[in-house]
């Protein structure tokens, strides 16, 4: 079975107010031990083939200074020649070593969550694009890609990324949840309502889908950035009526200095 912790926590996205009391907290994905080992006995030496040609390769360098192979979707330009016969190289291993294609982007992208664990930004995002060079139905390598863009702070980036994971898997809900995270984070650096609403949308369908504190907890945010302070308590609420451990107390003291709570628990 596959066992997931995705990104962005309640902290991801650090409201200005919390921002010294929180730390930033990351997309990361896990998967069931028994899986990832018998993975990685099956197709370390790929692994170890890749690490080596990253190396000893610029990946073709673009203007910005920056391997195409890490920029999301490997920049989503004309390809070279060069780089041409390279991606038929690596699906015709790829071919040789997994049952399927899809088999092997699902490898390639536990390979971009375990990178992005460790901090490798750049080693990431060259599994995620493999990971979407083999199979671009993967939801995970656009979502892994975003996640990526998020840490370089390229928000824009990220929301793109993310939008086209959630295109080809609409009922995630934990991607929904993300997706509307980074887009509160965009908003508090340039006010865009029209954005924050729909970052609301993104989290009222993914809690009606799956009812969960940290989704309530981020309309909340949005209602408090709104000065709609009545539904921001309305859904901080319901937040803790699912999970109370996982409340922001930096939020919750801000909220309390804007307005007291309605219901008089929190003082």
């Amino acid at each position: 079975m596959s066992v997931r912790i995705k990104l962005i926590q309640c902290t991801l996205v650090v409201l200005p107010f919390v921002a010294a009391a929180q730390t930033k907290q990351f997309i990361t994905s896990v998967r069931s031990n028994e899986s990832v080992r018998q993975s990685k006995s099956a197709h370390d030496n790929l692994e170890e083939a890749i690490q080596s040609a990253e190396s000893t390769s610029t990946g073709g360098a673009v203007d910005t200074g920056e391997s195409v192979n890490t920029l999301p979707l490997f920049g989503e330009r004309p390809k070279t020649t060069a780089q041409i016969d390279e991606e038929i190289h690596f699906l015709n291993d790829c071919d040789r070593n997994f049952a399927s294609r899809s088999e092997a982007s699902t490898f390639f992208s536990a390979r971009g969550w375990d990178y992005v664990g460790s901090g490798q930004l750049d080693t990431a995002a060259h599994r995620f694009n493999l990971s979407w060079l083999l199979n671009d139905k993967n939801a995970d390598a656009y979502w892994g890609l975003g996640v990526v863009c998020y840490q370089k702070n390229r928000l824009s980036e990220a929301i793109r990324m993310m939008k086209k994971g959630i295109a080809v898997d609409d009922s995630n809900t934990v991607l929904m949840t993300d997706l509307a995270t980074v887009e509160i984070k965009l908003c508090q650096e340039k006010p865009d309502e029209a954005m924050l609403t729909e970052a609301e949308s993104h989290l009222q369908r993914a809690v009606s889908l799956n009812p969960n504190a940290l989704s309530y907890q981020k309309i909340s945010m949005i209602y408090y950035l709104k000065a709609n302070y009545q539904k921001a308590w309305d859904y901080f609420h319901q937040a803790r009526e699912f999970d109370y451990s996982s409340l922001d107390l930096g939020y919750l003291n801000e909220l309390m200095a804007k307005a007291p709570d309605p219901k008089g628990m929190f003082k």
